[in-house]
């Protein structure tokens, strides 16, 4: 992945959660303070505006580093603290190399993830965004050497997928969910439907040409 395959999926996932603005308010209507759709749209247009001014031979690493810099600073409640954490660790892993390869990528989203486990603690099952982001992650892991990077990413993608509709049973373990106690069942959540969407995004920018 280059800086522009990078721009890419941040402007691709930017487009995605705006396209879904409604639905995500609509799912944290029911179980959170009814802003994951507003303030997810608002962070990635913020993150879109500081895509514009970066400087074009910023390396991939740099350009996450900012936008996870840029999502803490913009997106309110704990969305913008966990996904700027996650972009923030994820460029961390690229490090300043030009292009980073497949294995470099698996490794910048295991860092993404862990790094949403430890600020959030939070593990699969709790009804988070990790029970889409971990699938993912894991899916990409598995499928990608034998298949290659486009196999490993459409696996992703379909786990993120059913990741998010796996927590509409579950009983929220952490956030605000959580306190609705059993009233959490049988809602979707947001922040796991957010970030597959967020997943899907980085399949159409890596799909897309270099």
């Amino acid at each position: 992945m280059d800086s522009a395959q990078t721009a890419r999926w941040l402007r691709e996932s930017s487009s995605a959660i705006a396209d879904n603005k409604d639905y995500l308010t609509q799912l944290d209507a029911a179980i959170g303070d009814a802003d994951h759709g507003s303030n997810m749209t608002r962070g990635f247009a913020a993150v879109e505006q500081k895509l514009d001014e970066l400087d074009g031979g910023s390396p991939p690493g740099r350009i996450l580093i900012a936008a996870g810099q840029t999502l803490v600073s913009t997106v309110g409640g704990a969305s913008g603290p966990l996904w700027g954490t996650a972009l923030r660790r994820a460029g961390r892993a690229m490090g300043d190399v030009e292009q980073v390869d497949d294995e470099g990528l698996i490794e910048a989203l295991e860092a993404a993830v862990d790094g949403v486990v430890e600020l959030g603690a939070a593990q699969p099952g709790d009804k988070t965004m990790v029970d889409a982001l971990r699938p993912a992650v894991d899916a990409l892991r598995a499928e990608t050497p034998e298949g290659g990077l486009a196999r490993g990413l459409a696996a992703a993608t379909a786990a993120a997928e059913e990741g998010m509709q796996a927590t509409v049973p579950m009983l929220a373990r952490k956030g605000r969910a959580s306190y609705l106690g059993e009233r959490s069942i049988g809602h979707q959540d947001p922040g796991a439907t957010s970030a597959a969407l967020i997943i899907g995004a980085l399949e159409r920018a890596l799909a897309g040409p270099a």
